[in-house]
């Protein structure tokens, strides 16, 4: 199986991997909050053979809608150069597959920041790892209230405990090197971006 490229840049995190055969053979990931559009090439430049690989795996979102361009743009500047497939997956699942790394006995939720005071929010099953619901953007009581009795975790959580302080959290982001835990299904999304939300900016009537 050929090398796998992936690329990270839908939230806070700048990350990146070479994988093959199911095993990571370099990463780097920062916790860069802005900028990723000068830190990304760098660190892809910095793996081994430049980062070239056989095809590459990008974060589509949700989460920050200028991260989420840049490494879509990325990859697929980067698809085209090499001659090789480019594909997607979802912030909202890569972080649900390394939680469930951990501990696949726990229900949870992924709650993402969403900007304008609000969260992204989808749970998941962890066998097979997949979505129990679709993915919504809530204001943080909407989160606590459809939560229930599983596990919030992501860098959303924040918002809900400062509601309620006692509930069940764990912060996270996603993490390049984390994305051989994701099945086909998963990691087959198109190369384009899932926003979660309308942008911000409108274009005039």
């Amino acid at each position: 199986m050929p090398r796998t490229l992936v690329i990270d840049t839908a939230t806070a995190a700048c990350s990146v991997a070479l994988l093959e055969d199911g095993h990571v053979v370099a990463a780097r990931h920062d916790v860069v909050g802005r900028g990723h559009a000068e830190r990304l090439v760098p660190m892809i430049a910095a793996l081994p053979d430049g980062g070239r690989a056989g095809d590459v795996l990008v974060d589509v979102g949700p989460g920050s809608f200028t991260g989420i361009r840049v490494g879509i743009a990325a990859a697929r500047a980067l698809g085209l150069g090499w001659g090789v497939p480019v594909r997607g997956y979802s912030s909202l699942a890569l972080i649900a597959a390394a939680a469930f790394a951990e501990d696949d006995a726990t229900p949870l939720a992924v709650v993402l920041e969403g900007g304008h005071g609000e969260v992204f929010m989808q749970g998941f099953t962890a066998s097979p790892l997949m979505p129990t619901e679709p993915l919504a953007s809530l204001r943080p009581e909407a989160a606590i209230a459809a939560l229930g009795h599983r596990i919030a975790v992501g860098n959303g959580v924040r918002w809900l405990t400062q509601l309620q302080p006692e509930l069940a959290t764990r912060e996270a982001l996603p993490e390049a090197a984390k994305a051989h835990l994701l099945p086909p299904d998963l990691s087959t999304l198109p190369a384009r971006p899932l926003y979660g939300r309308a942008p911000d900016a409108k274009l005039p009537a």
